[in-house]
Protein backbone atom coordinates (compact mmCIF):
# COMPACT_ATOMS: atom_id res chain seq x y z
CA UNK A 1 0.00 0.00 0.00
CA UNK A 2 1.64 3.38 -0.82
CA UNK A 3 1.08 6.56 1.87
CA UNK A 4 0.41 9.31 -1.16
CA UNK A 5 -0.54 11.36 1.86
CA UNK A 6 2.69 11.41 3.54
CA UNK A 7 4.56 14.57 3.87
CA UNK A 8 1.34 17.04 3.04
CA UNK A 9 0.67 20.08 5.23
CA UNK A 10 -1.64 19.04 7.78
CA UNK A 11 -4.73 22.14 7.87
CA UNK A 12 -7.51 21.06 10.95
CA UNK A 13 -10.57 22.64 9.11
CA UNK A 14 -12.68 21.71 13.15
CA UNK A 15 -16.35 22.68 13.10
CA UNK A 16 -17.43 22.00 16.40
CA UNK A 17 -20.38 24.48 17.01
CA UNK A 18 -21.18 25.13 13.01
CA UNK A 19 -24.59 24.54 12.48
CA UNK A 20 -24.96 27.24 8.99
CA UNK A 21 -23.12 27.45 6.01
CA UNK A 22 -22.02 31.07 7.13
CA UNK A 23 -20.37 29.41 10.17
CA UNK A 24 -19.18 27.03 7.80
CA UNK A 25 -17.45 29.40 5.49
CA UNK A 26 -16.13 31.56 8.28
CA UNK A 27 -14.09 28.35 9.69
CA UNK A 28 -12.86 27.57 5.96
CA UNK A 29 -11.92 31.09 5.59
CA UNK A 30 -9.73 31.10 8.84
CA UNK A 31 -8.47 27.25 8.40
CA UNK A 32 -7.07 27.96 5.43
CA UNK A 33 -6.06 31.79 5.72
CA UNK A 34 -8.22 32.77 2.77
CA UNK A 35 -7.87 36.24 1.64
CA UNK A 36 -10.41 38.84 3.01
CA UNK A 37 -12.24 38.89 -0.55
CA UNK A 38 -12.98 35.10 -0.07
CA UNK A 39 -16.67 35.37 -1.60
CA UNK A 40 -18.12 32.56 1.44
CA UNK A 41 -20.12 30.41 -1.48
CA UNK A 42 -19.44 27.70 -2.51
CA UNK A 43 -18.57 28.03 -5.90
CA UNK A 44 -15.64 29.99 -4.41
CA UNK A 45 -14.61 27.69 -1.86
CA UNK A 46 -14.06 25.05 -4.80
CA UNK A 47 -12.13 27.60 -6.32
CA UNK A 48 -9.70 28.05 -3.10
CA UNK A 49 -9.94 24.67 -2.68
CA UNK A 50 -8.12 24.06 -6.57
CA UNK A 51 -5.82 27.30 -6.66
CA UNK A 52 -2.76 26.96 -5.41
CA UNK A 53 -1.79 30.47 -4.96
CA UNK A 54 -4.36 30.76 -2.23
CA UNK A 55 -2.74 27.04 -0.30
CA UNK A 56 -0.84 27.88 2.89
CA UNK A 57 2.65 28.66 2.83
CA UNK A 58 4.43 25.24 2.33
CA UNK A 59 1.67 23.86 1.24
CA UNK A 60 2.25 24.22 -2.81
CA UNK A 61 5.40 22.12 -2.76
CA UNK A 62 4.47 19.48 -0.13
CA UNK A 63 0.38 18.98 -1.29
CA UNK A 64 -2.58 19.50 1.30
CA UNK A 65 -4.38 17.82 3.24
CA UNK A 66 -7.23 19.08 4.62
CA UNK A 67 -8.59 17.16 7.61
CA UNK A 68 -12.52 18.35 8.72
CA UNK A 69 -13.69 17.24 12.48
CA UNK A 70 -16.02 17.81 14.43
CA UNK A 71 -18.83 18.07 11.05
CA UNK A 72 -21.72 15.78 12.55
CA UNK A 73 -23.63 18.41 14.09
CA UNK A 74 -23.76 20.21 11.48
CA UNK A 75 -24.11 17.20 9.07
CA UNK A 76 -27.66 16.71 11.42
CA UNK A 77 -28.97 20.26 11.56
CA UNK A 78 -28.24 21.14 7.77
CA UNK A 79 -28.34 17.72 5.87
CA UNK A 80 -28.87 19.41 2.18
CA UNK A 81 -26.00 22.15 3.27
CA UNK A 82 -23.34 19.42 4.41
CA UNK A 83 -24.10 17.11 1.26
CA UNK A 84 -22.94 20.38 -0.88
CA UNK A 85 -20.02 20.54 1.21
CA UNK A 86 -19.07 17.01 0.40
CA UNK A 87 -19.56 17.61 -2.91
CA UNK A 88 -17.25 20.43 -3.01
CA UNK A 89 -14.46 18.93 -1.24
CA UNK A 90 -15.11 16.10 -3.36
CA UNK A 91 -14.54 18.01 -6.36
CA UNK A 92 -11.78 20.45 -5.25
CA UNK A 93 -9.90 16.99 -4.32
CA UNK A 94 -10.50 14.93 -7.52
CA UNK A 95 -9.49 18.09 -9.77
CA UNK A 96 -6.23 18.65 -7.24
CA UNK A 97 -4.15 16.01 -7.07
CA UNK A 98 -1.71 17.45 -4.70
CA UNK A 99 -4.88 18.20 -2.52
CA UNK A 100 -7.00 15.60 -0.23
CA UNK A 101 -9.83 16.00 2.49
CA UNK A 102 -10.93 13.79 5.04
CA UNK A 103 -13.63 13.67 7.13
CA UNK A 104 -12.54 12.55 10.98
CA UNK A 105 -14.70 10.29 12.94
CA UNK A 106 -14.77 10.80 16.75
CA UNK A 107 -14.94 14.21 18.55
CA UNK A 108 -12.81 16.97 17.66
CA UNK A 109 -11.70 17.47 20.71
Amino acid sequence: MTDDLAGRLLVTLDLDGVTDKAALMDRCAGALALPDWFGRNWDALADSLSDHALWPEGSVERGLLLVVTGWRAYAKARPAEWETAQDVFAEAAGRTPRLAVLLALGASS
